[in-house]
């Protein structure tokens, strides 16, 4: 049988995203693959955990281009860019709770290219008068990424309905940072 190393990543993931503390055994389980072919893969939690964040760099870099953020309307780009983000947002929940992945230097420059793409996008919304100049786009780009970690977190724990979350995170978000027309 053949290791396929994307399916085993998502599994873990999936997992992972669920259950932070799960074991190495429990993660081979759960991906269907021996303990020792997943330490052999993955030597050590560290190692997979960095796999994961590389996998996560490129599924936000997937939602990015999905959503097209640099193209048309801000408020249209950062409600298109959520719709793309909610598949993911366990995952991404899991993510943003691993401190770690951000001080290693094989994933500092995929997470610094997506916070350059975000925040531009952001600053375009500012630049265009339609979003509060009071919040910079670091913050903002931060409120997005907390917000989506939450409602996957939510749905996550049944606290709020999957088909609801987009919108939720949505509504809150832009009605925060939206500029007030009176």
């Amino acid at each position: 049988m053949s290791f396929d190393r994307e399916q085993v990543l998502q599994d873990a993931a999936a997992l992972l995203a669920r259950r932070a503390t799960a074991s190495m055994d429990e993660i081979a389980k759960a991906a269907g693959v021996s303990r020792a072919t997943l330490h052999r893969h993955f030597p050590r939690r560290d190692v997979l955990v960095r796999a994961l964040g590389a996998l996560g760099i490129e599924q936000v870099e997937e939602c990015l281009n999905a959503a097209r953020i640099e193209e048309g309307d801000p408020v249209a780009a950062v409600r298109r860019l959520i719709d793309e983000a909610m598949p993911v947002a366990t995952f991404l929940g899991f993510l943003y709770g691993e401190n770690q992945l951000y001080d290693l230097p094989e994933t500092e420059a995929g997470w610094t290219r997506i916070g350059a793409r975000v925040e531009e996008l952001f600053s375009r919304g500012q630049e265009q008068g339609l979003f509060r100049y009071d919040l910079s786009p670091a913050w903002l780009g931060e409120a997005l990424y907390a917000l989506v970690a939450a409602s996957g977190w939510s749905v996550q724990d049944g606290r709020i309905a999957a088909r609801d979350a987009g919108r939720m995170v949505s509504e809150l978000l832009l009605g925060g940072m939206l500029r007030s027309t009176s």
